[in-house]
């Protein structure tokens, strides 16, 4: 098995099923793939589990892999254990952390009902996280002319307004708005806007 894994190859690694977190800010992930049995994301979610759960303690405190039968984190609700009612029976949780100016975190947790991940399926898995968590970094080439655009964008500005205040012409800010979604990969200026500002661009 190649270690380019792409979602067919997680989905046959766990099959019970599995969540990924890419570029944990301060609060929300910049990309997210939920795909848990339904049952127990409701389960999870009505239940509040998400500040007791031994799995995300792990993630945010740890680099690597883990299985989920060597956590050996405290769990007063039983969160585990009312996984494996839902399939979730076997497990392993993987973490990555990059540290700098934008210290990001990305973690992924996958399961199976049948039998422990081995260590090279858990290898397999980290690489995973490891490619995607590069992949999902904020661009770097973007410059201040084309930031200081999209700043004003996400302020709601117009183009004869953001061409005012920077006092060059509209076609000057239009090519740097073009310049700033190409970089982004974004299809408008809102959008280049929107994520210049989850990246903390802008």
């Amino acid at each position: 098995m190649s270690d380019l894994l792409g979602l067919d190859e997680i989905r046959q690694l766990a099959p019970a099923g599995f969540y990924v977190a890419l570029r944990i800010g301060f609060a929300f992930p910049m990309e997210e793939v939920n795909e848990l049995p339904q049952e127990w994301v409701n389960h999870y979610t009505a239940n509040g589990f998400g500040l007791f759960d031994p799995v995300l303690r792990w993630a945010y405190g740890n680099v690597g892999t883990c299985p989920w039968s060597q956590l050996n984190i405290d769990d007063p609700r039983q969160i585990m254990s009312q996984a494996n009612n839902f399939g979730l029976r076997y497990g392993v949780v993987v973490s990555v952390f990059e540290s700098g100016t934008n210290a990001q975190r990305s973690f992924a947790s996958f399961a199976r009902a049948d039998r422990e991940f081995t260590q090279l399926e858990s290898k397999l898995l980290l690489a995973y996280l490891r490619r995607r968590h590069k992949e999902a970094a904020p661009p770097t080439n973007l410059t201040t002319a084309e930031l200081e655009a999209l700043g004003m964008v996400g302020d709601g500005l117009r183009l004869k307004e953001i061409a005012h205040r920077l006092s060059v012409s509209e076609g000057a800010v239009k090519q740097r708005l073009r310049n700033a979604k190409r970089k982004l990969g974004a299809k408008t200026g809102s959008q280049a806007a929107a994520l210049a500002n989850q990246y903390g661009l802008i």
